[in-house]
């Protein structure tokens, strides 16, 4: 790596890293199905792969388009909110229910189902488009040829690096959840994230 491609590398690194590490329904999934060691590898390999996609996509410039199509946005909007709505009330239900918790940790959770509750938080999220395709996709104007390369290099490694250590750092906490009480305190908390998240995409739309 040359001192020249370096700076723009650290740059989308920090970046990405900075956008990734904020709370947000995709990190409390990918945080809960850690603590439950439940496809994590492939839930974590997801994440990461989706956001490499949706930043060199808005690197080649997808970022302007959709950031001058309000209707699509507004779509995307809509169907983020009732998503992660219908999720803020799942979280609620478990942390009411502590068999459902307990029937969890067996590994019951179905693969399919796993991954498709990934890929919906994932690409009903606007977040995701406004931070990976168009901030990120935007801000790599500033460079040109391999330095664009570069920083588009390191806004992903970003998201590998935040998605790999928090799936399995999560198991560090295993001690902490062996008690019901503890899941109940994350399923409210996580419940109260996604509320919160839906409520706000609900707002742009007023």
């Amino acid at each position: 790596m040359t001192a020249p491609l370096f700076a723009p590398l650290a740059a989308g690194f920090l970046l990405g890293g900075s956008l990734i590490i904020a709370i947000g329904a995709q990190n409390a999934f990918i945080l809960r199905q850690g603590l439950l060691r439940e496809h994590v590898f492939v839930l974590c390999l997801i994440c990461a792969l989706a956001d490499a996609v949706l930043i060199l996509a808005g690197v080649a410039g997808v970022g302007t388009f959709v950031s001058n199509s309000p209707r699509l946005i507004t779509i995307v909007t809509l169907g983020g909110g009732l998503f992660l709505s219908v999720y803020a009330v799942m979280a609620f239900r478990r942390a009411l229910h502590p068999e459902g918790m307990s029937a969890a940790r067996n590994g019951d959770g179905s693969l399919r189902d796993a991954i498709a509750t990934c890929l919906a938080f994932t690409f009903l999220n606007p977040h995701v488009y406004l931070d990976t395709v168009v901030l990120i996709g935007s801000l790599s104007g500033a460079y040109e040829g391999n330095a664009r390369a570069a920083y588009a290099a390191g806004a992903v490694a970003a998201s590998f690096t935040w998605f790999f250590a928090l799936g399995y750092g999560a198991r560090l906490l295993q001690p902490f959840f062996a008690r019901p009480a503890s899941w109940r305190i994350l399923d409210t908390l996580i419940g109260a994230v996604m509320l919160a998240l839906a409520l706000s995409l609900f707002a742009r739309l007023i």
